[in-house]
């Protein structure tokens, strides 16, 4: 168990993602989460150096798709700003929202990033479909009272990773 909680790469930002070695592994699609991984807790607009990042990925060939908890409304409001498709109400760490962001993207798992910045959702999602899975710092302190809570077993869930050699 404690394994699924470990990410294939750690990064500070999006930005520090290599975009040319995940190609040189194969990956071909990036599934991201929303809340403090591309837009901060709450926000309803990516701003423009995400957004400008985001059609970059485009332009060199990555499929997109956002894979939110969030509700079908706010999800499309912020998909809507980058043109690329969606899945609302994922019920993140279970495998339905990324198997449907897979067939929406029509790639296999093997070939999708995740990128997010919780280890209980996106990780574990990610990882429970053998998905290549980007464990990136929250962009804002404000959180989801119930993210607050799990952030807590996240710092616990990281010492274990660390003293079992799963996380550097």
């Amino acid at each position: 168990m404690l394994k699924l909680l470990a990410p294939c790469l750690v990064v500070d930002t999006l930005y520090d993602i290599n975009l040319e070695k995940l190609k040189k592994q194969g990956i071909r699609g990036i599934v991201f989460d929303l809340d403090n991984t591309i837009i901060p807790w709450n926000s309803s607009e990516i701003c423009p150096e995400v957004l400008g990042w985001l059609t970059d990925l485009v332009n060199r060939d990555f499929k997109l798709c956002m894979v939110s908890n969030n509700g079908n409304r706010r999800v499309r409001q912020i998909a809507a700003q980058c043109e690329v498709p969606f899945v609302a109400r994922a019920l993140k760490p279970s495998r339905t929202g990324f198997r449907q962001a897979a067939r929406v993207m029509e790639l296999s798992p093997a070939s999708i990033a995740v990128v997010g910045d919780q280890l209980f959702t996106d990780i574990l999602g990610g990882n429970r479909l053998g998905m290549f899975t980007i464990w990136v710092k929250p962009l804002a302190a404000q959180e989801f009272i119930g993210t607050k809570f799990t952030r807590q077993l996240e710092k616990l869930a990281v010492r274990l990773l660390k003293s079992a050699g799963h996380l550097s």
